[in-house]
């Protein structure tokens, strides 16, 4: 890996500052604007260069996936593709960007949330009420029922998609496991997927409001049915 400031590097901005993030400040730290703007004085646009980083999947987040950031912080929090080396940024290079109008589309089949989580755009992440869900519609190879492969556009947070292997998804396979259900399990996944929405009995509603109440409340009712 060459130097970030080495002045033989015949490298651009977004290169260089790929390894600055990696040299100077490290995967999980936050930097500021000025120190951006430090280590690149003669770059007017060093901050276009470094959200270009993104396109190859490395992950910085401002403060608006980020409520512990101050409005001038960043957080490197993923490296993605080495884009210092020619052959691995040729082959990750970004295709055709996605439109507004298939964003809008794609967003919409999923329902405007996370294919992998179902967390929802702006929703605080349960475990970590700092961060906020980022809803970004990416490409994604697909293998269909009939064992073609497509690329299709598909709905992720950005915390999903940095954690991402990469694996196709395989729709031959969940077919193959839903074949598997005998005939009234069918026809019950057939109703959750005509109302787009999993159905619940009466026991999991009630698990489900009773998680939501606070520490001391879940004691309380435990006790009278305990009791």
């Amino acid at each position: 890996m060459p130097a970030w400031n080495d002045p033989s590097l015949k490298a651009g901005t977004m290169v260089r500052a790929a390894l600055w993030l990696v040299q100077e400040i490290g995967e999980g730290n936050t930097f500021t604007k000025e120190q951006l703007r430090a280590a690149f004085p003669k770059v007017a646009q060093a901050d276009r260069r470094l959200r270009d980083l993104r396109d190859y999947g490395w992950v910085i987040l401002t403060n608006a996936e980020d409520a512990s950031l101050l409005a001038e912080d960043q957080r490197f929090a993923q490296a993605g593709v080495p884009v210092w080396d020619p052959a691995a940024r040729r082959a990750a290079a970004p295709r055709k960007a996605v439109s507004a109008k298939e964003k809008q589309l794609a967003m919409s089949q999923d329902g405007y949330m996370c294919t992998i989580c179902g967390i929802s755009g702006g929703e605080p992440y349960p475990e970590d009420a700092h961060q906020t869900a980022v809803l970004s519609v990416t490409r994604r190879t697909t293998v269909l029922p009939d064992g073609h492969e497509e690329t299709l556009l598909v709905t992720e947070c950005k915390r999903c998609r940095a954690g991402s292997d990469g694996a196709p998804a395989r729709a031959d396979e969940v077919l193959a496991e839903i074949q598997m259900l005998d005939g009234s399990e069918r026809r019950r996944l057939l109703r959750w997927i005509d109302r787009e929405r999993r159905g619940s009995t009466a026991l999991e509603r009630a698990w489900n409001a009773y998680r939501r109440l606070p520490g001391q409340a879940r004691e309380e009712i435990r006790s009278v049915l305990e009791g």
